[in-house]
Parts: C-alpha cells; sequence; structure tokens
C-alpha cells in the first residue's frame, strides 16, 4: 500500500498560472467578498476564532480582519495560493495565518475553532464527508460551519448574468463561463446531496438555503455529544 498522502483537490490542483489566474479573476468580485465578510462578523464575538477552509487568495479573511479583532486561519491545499493570501494580508496590514494543507486531513486540535467557514471550494473536495467530519472535529462544541458553494442546479442564464456584473474583460468573462459551464456545474451539489452528506457525517444534518447560482448549507456542533454518538 502506498504512503502518500491522499489528494485533497479534485482535477489538477491549483498552482502556478492557474492559481495566479483564479487570484485575478477572482479580484473581480471584492464587493462579493466584503459582504460576505460583513454577514459573518455579525454571527462572531470580538476575539473569536475562525477557519476558512480553503481560501484561495485570502480575500474575504482579509476583508474579515479588518472589521474585528479575531483570531483568523487559512488552510488551503495549494502552496501557491497560500504564499499569495499571505501576501495580500501583509499588503493589508491585517493578521491572518494562513497554512498549508488538507480539508480532510487538518493540522489541528480539537475544539480548536468556534466557526468554520467555506465558500466556493467544497465541491471540488475529493472527500467531502471527511472533510464535513473534520470540520465538525475542529468545532467546540456549540460551534457553526458555514459553506457557501454553487448549485448544480444553477440556471446558465443567472450565471451569464453574475459573469456580466462582475466587470470582468471580454477574455477573462469566456474564460470564467466555460469553467462554470464544463468544470464547476459538473463537480457541485444539489441540496439533497448536502442533505445526504450531512446526514453522513458527524453533523447529523444541516439546514440548506438556495439562492441565485449558489446554496447557503449550515451546521452545528452540538452543545454536548450525545452518549453512544460517533
Amino acid at each position: 500500500m502506498s504512503d502518500k498522502p491522499a489528494k485533497g483537490w479534485k482535477g489538477t490542483g491549483m498552482e502556478g498560472w492557474v492559481a495566479r489566474w483564479y487570484s485575478r479573476t477572482r479580484g473581480k468580485d471584492m464587493e462579493q467578498f466584503r459582504q460576505a465578510a460583513r454577514d459573518v462578523a455579525q454571527k462572531l464575538a470580538e476575539g473569536s476564532r475562525m477557519l476558512e477552509v480553503a481560501p484561495g487568495p485570502g480575500y474575504f479573511a482579509v476583508e474579515l480582519a479588518k472589521l474585528g479583532n479575531y483570531r483568523l486561519t487559512g488552510l488551503d491545499i495549494s502552496r501557491t495560493l497560500v504564499e499569495i493570501a499571505r501576501e495580500n494580508a501583509r499588503a493589508a496590514g491585517v493578521a491572518v495565518d494562513f497554512r498549508l494543507g488538507n480539508a480532510s486531513a487538518m493540522p489541528f486540535g480539537d475544539a480548536s475553532f468556534d466557526f468554520v467557514y467555506c465558500s466556493a471550494a467544497f465541491k471540488n473536495f475529493t472527500e467531502p464527508v471527511k472533510a464535513l467530519n473534520e470540520m465538525h472535529r475542529v468545532l467546540r462544541p456549540g460551534g457553526e460551519a458555514l459553506i457557501m458553494d454553487l448549485r448544480k442546479d444553477a440556471p446558465l442564464e443567472e450565471i451569464e448574468r453574475y459573469v456580466e456584473q462582475s466587470g470582468r474583460s471580454r477574455m477573462d468573462g469566456w474564460l470564467t463561463k466555460l469553467t462554470f459551464r464544463h468544470m464547476l456545474l459538473k463537480r457541485a451539489y444539489t441540496q439533497g446531496d448536502f442533505t445526504q452528506m450531512a446526514a453522513e457525517s458527524r453533523f447529523g444534518g444541516c439546514n440548506v438555503k438556495a439562492e441565485s447560482i449558489g446554496l447557503e448549507v449550515q451546521f452545528r456542533k452540538p452543545e454536548r455529544v450525545v452518549a453512544g454518538a460517533a
């Protein structure tokens, strides 16, 4: 048996020029990141320990760091994106601990965080239920996790509208639409998929809300573990 660690990302890993292109094109969505940061900040108390799984270029975590005194950590499987995220945090003058690691085998102790956040990445994980179990493990009792991701049944016209309104150049917009059509939608999950995965995980369940092209999936770790539960 090989002792090579399990591959954490579907398809080709996002390194090098691919990661840099992704960082540039996601930079067009800064207002979206700022709004997401404002929304999450309302859920956090001062000093909260928050983990972002697969933060990519770190835009969300950097914006959240500007809003309050939080202890923020980001975990990404891409060396290139970790480097980019660290540079973005330095440039913004904020403290975020961006680390290299796999969502299915997180390098953190039990009950390390008050809140876990993952946006636009969960569909790419090769072991999604293991990733959910890791989120559960690193959350403190009573902690919450929030996954934001693309809907598999997102209407193509809504995706077109999203890309057009983002201000991307013609070429960048074309590449982004191509990525949605031929890769992201194929990997995306339905509401039912998330309900099933949550049931199979240590969370046992979730609340799913559909949005224009995405899903908002909320999880909560109970304050107490029921005797006999896994």
